[in-house]
C-alpha cells in the first residue's frame, strides 16, 4: 500500500513538471537541427521515436471517445517536427561520417538483408501505403468530421437549452455539456489541420531520401574518391535505413490518426468492437469455413493452413450459433414469466366479445366523407359523362398523374356527383366535405380571358375565371378565332374545370395527405432505403412526419424525393421535434429542387427582396424560436403596411409575366409565409439558404 502511494506521488510530480518536459523537448528539436549529435544519442532518440509511435497507436485502441486523446493534434505536430529533426541529424551524420549509429545501420543491413534495392522497394511501399491509403483516408474523414461537427453545434446547443428549460439537467450539467460540444468541435477542427502535417511528413520523407542518395554519391565519389559502386552501396544502405527508421513511426502515427478520427461510433475499446462486429451472426462464419475447405481441395494450394482456418471458423460459427440460441431461450423465458395467462373465454385476438351490438344500419355509410369531390349541376353532366362525349374523367386522371409527377402527391380518387340544389351550370369543389372552390360553366361556350395583351373588348357573357379570379367573357364557338386574333386567351369549359381542380389540389393538397397515406409512402421508401426510414422513425412520430410533408405540399414544394426528405428528418429529428424547425431544414436540403421550380426559361430566378428594415422589425416582433415555439407580436397597422407593399410587388411581377417570388432572410421566412399565405397564396416565399449554388439570381426591386 505504501509502495503504491509512493508510485502515485512520483507520477503526480512528473505530471506537475510535464510542462518543463515539453519545453525541453521543443528545445531539443531546435538543437537537433543545429548541432551534430553523437551516434549513441541519435540511437536513443530514434528508439524513442519508434516507441512513441507504438504507444500512441495502442492508446487509440482503448480510447472510447475522441476527447480521450484531446491533445492528439498538438502531439502529432510536435512528433512530426521531432521526426523531421531526426532526419536532419541523421542526414548530417550520413553525409559527414558515413555513419549514423547502430539503429540505422541495423535497418540498412539486417532488416533488408544488406540489399539497398530491396530496402528502396520496402521504403517506397511504406511511403505509398502511408501517403495514398492511410493519410489520404484519415485526412478526408477528419475533414468531413470537422464539417459535420461544426454544422451540428447549433442543434446540440439548442437541445441542451431545451433540456435545461425542461428541468432535465441543471446549470452545471448544461455548462459541462456545452464545454464538451465546444471541445469536440475544436478537436475535429484541429485534427483536420493536423492531418496535413502527416501528409507533408510523407512527402518530406521521400524527398529527404532522394537528397541523401544524391548527396551521398556526390560526396563519396567526388570528395572521398570512392568507386561509384561502393559509394552507391554505402550511402544507399544508410539512406534506406534512415528512411525506414523514420517511415515506420510515421506509418504508426498515420494509422493512429486514422483510428482516432474513425472511432466515432465506438462504445468500448477497439478490440471488443471489432470482435463483436465479426461474431454477431454465425452464417458468415459458416460460409467462410465452407469457402476455406473448398480452397483446401484445390491442387497446388497449401492444404493444412486452409483446413486449420476452416476448422477455426466452423468452431467460431458453432459457438456464436449456440450463444444466440441460449440468449433467445432466456429472452423467451423472461417474456413468459412477465406475461399473464388469459382466462378461458376471455376476449382475445380474433374473438368476438359476447353481447356485442349488431351491425349498424346502412345510414352509417353516410357519415363517410370523401377526400375530394365535385358537385355539378345537371347542365354540366354532358362534360363528365363519357356516353355523351365528355372527357372530364380522362382529364382528372391526367391531373392526378400530373400532381404525382410535379408535387409527389398521390391524389385520391375524386368523386363526381350531380346536385340538383345548385344552379344547372354551377359546380362546387370540396375537400373533405368543405367547399374549396365554386364556379360556373357554359358547356357550349369558350371562356376568353384578357391577360393584358388584348385592347379591344369582345361581346359575350361576363364572367370570372374561377381558378385565378381573372375577368373573362363566355363567347360562342363562332367568336373563338376572332378572340384569339385580338389577343385573348381562349379555353373550353372542361379546361376551365380542370384548371380550377388543379389549383384547388395545389392549394389544399396538404389536407389530402393523411397519416395513412404517409404510412404508405414510408413503406414504399423502406423497401429501397430501410436504414433511412428506421433512423427517421426512431426520432420522429408518424404524425410529425405527416405535418412536415403537409407544410411542404402547402407551399408547393415537391415531395417526390422522399429519400432526401427522410434523410434530413433523420438528421435534424435528433435535434428537435418542432415541425416548423424540421420543415425549414428539409426545405434547405431541397434547395436545388426549389431553385429549379423558381427558374424561368433562361434559368434565372427573378425575385423581389424584403428590405432589411422590415426583416429587423419582424425579428424584433418574434418571441421564441422555431425550436421551442414562437409568437408574432407586431402592430397590425405595420403588418397591413408590409402586406400592402408585398402585394404591390407581387402584382407587378405577375403583370410582367414573372412568377411572384419574395426572397427573405432564413430567420423570417416562415413568419412571412404565415402572414402572407391568406392574402397572397400564389406568392412563393423563399430564403437565401434555399437558393442552390450557381443559380442566377435577378432582383426586380426591394419591398420597402
Amino acid at each position: 500500500m505504501a509502495e503504491s502511494t509512493t508510485n502515485m506521488s512520483v507520477f503526480k510530480k512528473m505530471l506537475h513538471y510535464s510542462d518543463i518536459g515539453m519545453a525541453g523537448l521543443v528545445m531539443l528539436i531546435v538543437v537537433m537541427m543545429i548541432i551534430p549529435l553523437p551516434t549513441w544519442l541519435l540511437d536513443v532518440l530514434l528508439t524513442v521515436n519508434i516507441t512513441l509511435g507504438v504507444v500512441v497507436l495502442l492508446s487509440t485502441f482503448y480510447a472510447q471517445r475522441a476527447l480521450d486523446l484531446a491533445a492528439f493534434p498538438t502531439m502529432l505536430l510536435i512528433v512530426t517536427l521531432f521526426r523531421l529533426a531526426l532526419n536532419v541529424s541523421t542526414t548530417r551524420l550520413i553525409l559527414l561520417n558515413a555513419d549514423a549509429g547502430q539503429v540505422i545501420s541495423a535497418f540498412g543491413n539486417f532488416v533488408v538483408g544488406g540489399n539497398y534495392v530491396v530496402g528502396a522497394v520496402v521504403f517506397l511501399i511504406l511511403v505509398i501505403i502511408q501517403f495514398l491509403v492511410i493519410t489520404k483516408g484519415a485526412e478526408r474523414v477528419a475533414e468531413v468530421a470537422a464539417r459535420f461537427t461544426l454544422d451540428a453545434m447549433p442543434g446540440k446547443q439548442m437541445a441542451i437549452d431545451a433540456d435545461l428549460n425542461a428541468g432535465l439537467i441543471d446549470e452545471s450539467g448544461a455548462r459541462e455539456r456545452r464545454l464538451t460540444i465546444q471541445r469536440e468541435a475544436d478537436f475535429y477542427g484541429a485534427m483536420d489541420g493536423a492531418s496535413k502535417f502527416v501528409k507533408g511528413d510523407a512527402i518530406a520523407g521521400l524527398i529527404i531520401t532522394l537528397i541523401n542518395i544524391i548527396g551521398g554519391l556526390s560526396i563519396g565519389v567526388l570528395q572521398r574518391g570512392l568507386p561509384l559502386e561502393r559509394a552507391l552501396g554505402l550511402y544507399s544502405l544508410l539512406t534506406v535505413g534512415d528512411g525506414l527508421v523514420s517511415q515506420i513511426p510515421a506509418l504508426l502515427f498515420s494509422t493512429a490518426t486514422g483510428v482516432i478520427v474513425t472511432r466515432a461510433a465506438g462504445q468500448t475499446d477497439l478490440g471488443k468492437d471489432i470482435f463483436t462486429s465479426l461474431t454477431n451472426y454465425p452464417r458468415p462464419l459458416f460460409i467462410g469455413a465452407v469457402l476455406l475447405f473448398a480452397l483446401a481441395m484445390v491442387p497446388g494450394l497449401p492444404t493444412i493452413p486452409f483446413l486449420l482456418l476452416g476448422s477455426f471458423l466452423t468452431l467460431m460459427g458453432y459457438w456464436v450459433y449456440r450463444e444466440g440460441k441460449i440468449q433467445e431461450a432466456e429472452g423467451g423465458e423472461k417474456r413468459r414469466e412477465g406475461g399473464k395467462p388469459q382466462a378461458p373465454g376471455a376476449p382475445g385476438e380474433g374473438a368476438k366479445p359476447q353481447g356485442a351490438p349488431s351491425s349498424p344500419e346502412d345510414v352509417m355509410r353516410l357519415l363517410t366523407v370523401d377526400p375530394m369531390e365535385a358537385e355539378i349541376g345537371y347542365a354540366i353532366i354532358p362534360l363528365v359523362d363519357p356516353g355523351q362525349g365528355g372527357d372530364m374523367l380522362d382529364r382528372i386522371g391526367t391531373i392526378r398523374k400530373q400532381m404525382a409527377m410535379e408535387l409527389g402527391l398521390i391524389v385520391p380518387p375524386i368523386r363526381i356527383r350531380d346536385n340538383i340544389q345548385i344552379k344547372p351550370t354551377e359546380y362546387i369543389l370540396r375537400v373533405k366535405g368543405a367547399e374549396t372552390g365554386r364556379g360556373e360553366l357554359l358547356p357550349d361556350h369558350y371562356l376568353a380571358m384578357n391577360t393584358g395583351s388584348a385592347e379591344e373588348e369582345i361581346v359575350g357573357v361576363p364572367a370570372v375565371e374561377p381558378a385565378f379570379g381573372l375577368p373573362a367573357v363566355w363567347i360562342s364557338p363562332e367568336m373563338r378565332d376572332k378572340a384569339e386574333s385580338l389577343g385573348y386567351t381562349v379555353v373550353d369549359a372542361p379546361s376551365v374545370l380542370a384548371t380550377h381542380l388543379s389549383e384547388v389540389i395545389k392549394r389544399f393538397g396538404a389536407d389530402l395527405l393523411t397519416r395513412q397515406e404517409v404510412q404508405k409512402l414510408t413503406d414504399m421508401v423502406k423497401e429501397a432505403a430501410p436504414a433511412v426510414v428506421e433512423e427517421m422513425m426512431a426520432a420522429l412520430s408518424l404524425g410529425e412526419i405527416q405535418k412536415v410533408l403537409q407544410n411542404l405540399v402547402r407551399e408547393q414544394v415537391p415531395i417526390r424525393d422522399l429519400v432526401s426528405i427522410f434523410e434530413a428528418l433523420a438528421d435534424y429529428g435528433k435535434t428537435s421535434r418542432s415541425v416548423d424547425f424540421l420543415t425549414e431544414r428539409v426545405r434547405e436540403s431541397l434547395a436545388r429542387l426549389i431553385t429549379i421550380r423558381m427558374q424561368d426559361e433562361t434559368g434565372t430566378v427573378t425575385v423581389a427582396t424584403l428590405s432589411p428594415n422590415w426583416e429587423q422589425k419582424i425579428k424584433a416582433a418574434m418571441e421564441g424560436d422555431l425550436l421551442r415555439g414562437w409568437q408574432f407580436n407586431m402592430d397590425p397597422r405595420e403588418v397591413q403596411k408590409m402586406m400592402g407593399a408585398v402585394s404591390r410587388a407581387a402584382e407587378d411581377m405577375s403583370v410582367k409575366g414573372m412568377v411572384p417570388v419574395l426572397l427573405v432572410h432564413p430567420d423570417v421566412r416562415l413568419v412571412m409565409r404565415r402572414i402572407l399565405e391568406g392574402s397572397l397564396p400564389s406568392l412563393f416565399v423563399i430564403s437565401y439558404n434555399e437558393i442552390s449554388q450557381g443559380a442566377q439570381l435577378k432582383s426586380v426591386g426591394m419591398v420597402e
